[in-house]
């Protein structure tokens, strides 16, 4: 055991965390999210919402404070302006938890999946709400 780790992170998922390097891109994706067939590293946390996951990611991953939007939402498909209630829970957690807090950036949803494609890791949750699904940029810790 370790102190201070959030115990839902699992060890193959703190490795993943680790080895990350600036600027690279984690996945925190709901359990429909095509996740498996996305990412080459692909960490389960089935049960586990979207929004517990990341908070515990921000405990102990530094978001990017070098570029705009280190943290990332899809957007809903035909209403690119409508914010689900799972995307304000995120927004919140990340101006509580992140050790550089960012407003929410938003991607189309395919450009969602094709920026998810080149991320370091995908976290799948047992998110059942829809558009539980955000992207991290990693920072460094000065």
């Amino acid at each position: 055991m370790l102190r201070d780790i959030p115990p839902i992170l699992s060890p193959d998922l703190l490795w993943s965390l680790r080895a990350m390097g600036h600027g690279d891109d984690i996945v925190i994706a709901d359990a429909n999210f095509p996740a498996t067939a996305l990412g080459a590293r692909c960490h389960r946390l089935d049960g586990i919402s979207a929004t517990e996951v990341l908070e515990a990611v921000l405990r102990v991953l530094p978001l990017d404070s070098f570029v705009a939007e280190p943290a990332l939402v899809m957007e809903v498909v035909g209403d690119a302006a409508a914010v689900p209630p799972v995307v304000e829970a995120f927004g919140r957690i990340v101006e509580a938890t992140a050790d550089n807090p960012a407003p929410l950036g938003r991607l189309e949803r395919f450009a969602f999946y094709e920026r998810a494609r080149g991320a370091f890791a995908i976290v799948q949750t047992g998110e059942s709400r829809l558009y539980g699904n955000i992207i991290l940029k990693k920072g460094v810790i000065g």
